[in-house]
């Protein structure tokens, strides 16, 4: 039948989008601690630079703070440099081998801005999915044109990509407003 045209591998790259989308939401600051809010910190260490995660354990001892437990003595300083300079707006108290991250609250326009940059991520998901549809409907197209499926397997095809195009825009969908809820809560 249609061996060539593979929705499984359609559905896959789609929740590919969706998960780039949480691992990016992650990384928002919502005045919630997170151990994913020190992700994107890059320490120099032993000559490079490499992920916050590799030279120390990030905990979360309360709601509104973060521990940084670094391995090696030696490396308490660049650590908390790489902190102090990841542009998070967080300031670590050092404290021997660990180090401790009070999170600030948010005012009121800093929640916006956040809310605007989810939103942004979300549109950004959005866009790759409809990507993923249109390879779709054209591998599709150029298999009715090889004669390798025909134009009726072709429309039942093609209503099964936007029903998972429009299942996973509804997914992102409630990632978001999930987000933004989160955000905007005082």
């Amino acid at each position: 039948m249609s061996a060539p045209f593979d929705l499984a591998e359609i559905k896959r790259r789609m929740q590919g989008a969706i998960q780039a989308l949480k691992h990016e939401l992650g990384g928002l600051r919502t005045g919630r601690a997170s151990a994913a809010l020190l992700e994107p910190v890059q320490v120099e260490a032993y000559g490079q630079s490499m992920p916050l995660n590799q030279v120390a354990t990030i905990s979360v001892p309360e709601s509104r703070a973060l521990a940084v437990q670094v391995w090696d003595k030696g490396m308490v300083g660049p650590v908390d440099k790489a902190i102090r300079d990841a542009n998070l707006g967080l300031s670590p108290t050092v404290e021997g081998q660990i180090l401790r991250i009070r999170i600030p609250e948010l005012n009121e326009q800093r929640r916006k801005e956040l809310v605007k940059l989810a939103h942004k991520y979300a549109e950004d998901s959005r866009v790759a999915v409809r990507h993923v549809r249109r390879d779709g409907m054209d591998t599709l197209k150029k298999l009715v044109k090889d004669k390798a499926i025909s134009e009726d397997d072709e429309k039942r095809h093609e209503t099964e990509v936007q029903k998972a195009t429009d299942s996973a825009i509804g997914e992102i969908d409630t990632v978001l407003a999930g987000k933004e809820k989160e955000i905007m809560q005082v």
